[in-house]
């Protein structure tokens, strides 16, 4: 029994499409939780297990946990929390406790990248989700922390801009080259991992994507494969903190941010090495012409 938190989600979907695929030749089952289920594909619901609610709620978890033998779990982002401890640790404690009480045998967690860099302490949600990582990893349960970079998908977030005035921010320097991946290798990363529960003891998964890009290679690929110019423009620190409140975002979750895309700038991304296991395959040419360029199309 694989238990799948998030199966609506940008990487939890992807993640539940693969092992729906996988599992049913090799005697696995598979149990979401899902806040509404009406979310999910009928086909879907017809060969998973649905527990409904939240999976920070003690009772969810309780009965989403009895009989699993791995889990995949992933805090959802938000707006609203009073802290970023709440939002990570906080929201963790109780699948923690029931990691245990059931004997869950394999955890597989989305992460970041940063461990063991001089920035990892004061990079707000990088920081609370290593946090996270160590709360799991104590409760004696095999972990793998899926240590991820900036995802291409963000970009999703900015498709009308891109449309409507062939324009995107971030708050890095033009030229600041790091690692970026696309959300579905992330997905495959875990389903992988879910599948072979050879491994033992805890550690990270490194999903680095197939090269460093800066924003004005982004810029350059995006221009090529939209057939128009799109270009780069550094969005200052306090625009950034304003366009997060217009959201109605909480503060702290606000200056989480901040600090996170502060210490990516400063080098946060780059302490582990690209090799032939870290590295992931999507280029950011592909993930334009399969996800964005139908999206800014649509």
């Amino acid at each position: 029994m694989i238990v799948i938190t998030t199966p609506t989600g940008q990487i939890g979907g992807r993640l539940l499409e693969l092992l729906l695929t996988e599992t049913r030749t090799r005697g696995e089952e598979l149990r979401v939780i899902v806040r509404d289920p009406g979310k999910l594909l009928d086909a879907v619901r017809a060969h998973v297990d649905v527990v409904t609610g939240s999976h920070d709620d003690p009772e969810v978890v309780d009965r989403a946990f009895a009989g699993a033998d791995a889990v995949f779990w992933l805090v959802p982002s938000g707006t609203q929390a009073p802290s970023l401890e709440a939002m990570y640790s906080g929201f963790t404690r109780a699948a923690a406790k029931a990691f245990t009480t059931h004997g869950v045998g394999h955890v597989v967690g989305v992460s970041a990248l940063g461990r063991g860099t001089p920035f990892a302490g004061r990079a707000g949600h990088v920081t609370a989700s290593l946090a996270m990582d160590d709360l799991i990893a104590g409760t004696g349960v095999a972990y793998r922390a899926l240590a991820n970079p900036t995802f291409f998908d963000n970009l999703l977030w900015q498709v009308a801009s891109i449309r409507d005035h062939g324009v995107f921010t971030e708050t890095v320097a033009a030229d600041r080259k790091a690692p970026r991946a696309a959300t579905r290798d992330i997905a495959a990363a875990a389903a992988g991992l879910l599948l072979d529960r050879s491994w033992t003891g805890t550690g990270e998964v490194p999903v680095l994507g197939p090269e460093d890009l800066s924003p004005n290679d982004l810029a350059r690929t995006m221009s090529d494969v939209l057939g128009r110019p799109i270009r780069y423009e550094r969005q200052t620190l306090d625009a950034f903190r304003t366009a997060l409140a217009g959201r109605g975002m909480e503060d702290a979750i606000a200056q989480g941010y901040l600090d996170m895309m502060r210490a990516k700038d400063d080098g946060l991304d780059d302490g582990v090495p690209r090799t032939p296991q870290t590295a992931s395959p999507t280029t950011f040419r592909e993930w334009c012409e399969q996800v964005l360029k139908p999206a800014v199309q649509a």
